[in-house]
């Protein structure tokens, strides 16, 4: 567990996550990982749990390596790569909030949130704010989620909440169906879940379906270059890249899509 956590920032000297009930303070001082905050439960499990430290990556980047070149260079890149295991709940709501929208509105909107109908957690004189839970959310009017600056997205978010509460779309029994597919459609009925946000929903949240493959414009310039070569990148059909990534990734392209993605960004 040692080795995972050291490659959850490996190029950071220090960072800070609020998370459920938590607030961790996680930094690297020479070889040495020290791990501060506030936790609800056992603190290294509610850290290998939220940073998904049980499961081998060292495995999956082996089997990825030996697709082809573009794989093992693109994991040799982001080798730290890690998939949170964030709540299901607060991947749905967030992802809703950033349809047609950028980092820091999208950031702001979610601190608005949860400061607004979250519970307030002190830890060395900072004020942290939980996200809310749908109960916390219950009696919240679409307009109310307007002044928050949600815009367009406030009914969908409105909607969603209460088909959650009123158990239209039953969280947890997602988690006990196998079949991807059958999980996707179920969160398509959802307001403001289209394809593309369902596939980050089921990739970045605790669901952990690695088997999709969520393109956007990055995602799809990617997969232009590297395999399908088309002068002109926006005639790229979705079905065409779903088919490749599905061919040569299979169950693991979700987190394909992360070490391809994270290295043609970054480098």
């Amino acid at each position: 567990m040692d080795n995972a956590l050291d490659g959850i920032k490996k190029k950071m000297e220090a960072m800070k996550e609020y998370f459920g009930n938590n607030v961790a303070n996680i930094k690297k001082e020479k070889d040495e990982i020290i791990i501060q905050g506030i936790f609800e439960k056992d603190i290294m499990k509610t850290i290998a749990d939220y940073f998904d430290l049980k499961r081998d990556y060292e495995k999956i980047k082996e089997r990825l390596k030996k697709i082809d070149q573009n794989m093992k260079t693109s994991i040799e890149y982001g080798k730290g790569i890690r998939i949170l295991n964030q709540d299901l709940w607060e991947t749905i709501i967030s992802f809703i909030i950033s349809a047609n929208n950028n980092i820091p509105r999208i950031k702001g909107i979610i601190e608005r949130l949860s400061k607004k109908y979250g519970n307030k957690i002190i830890w060395k004189n900072a004020e942290y704010y939980t996200f809310p839970t749908p109960e916390q959310l219950k009696n919240v009017n679409v307009q109310e989620y307007r002044e928050l600056g949600l815009g367009f997205r406030d009914k969908r978010i409105y909607e969603t909440t209460q088909m959650i509460l009123n158990k239209k779309v039953d969280l947890d029994e997602l988690y006990k169906i196998q079949s991807t597919k059958e999980v996707r459609e179920k969160l398509l009925t959802l307001p403001g879940v289209g394809p593309k946000v369902a596939d980050c929903i089921l990739l970045f949240s605790s669901l952990k379906r690695f088997d999709v493959f969520p393109i956007d414009v990055w995602v799809r310039r990617v997969m232009n270059d590297l395999y399908i070569k088309n002068e002109d990148e926006t005639k790229v059909d979705k079905k065409q890249i779903e088919k490749i990534a599905q061919e040569k990734f299979g169950n693991l392209a979700g987190l394909a899509q992360q070490y391809l993605f994270y290295w043609r960004r970054e480098a």
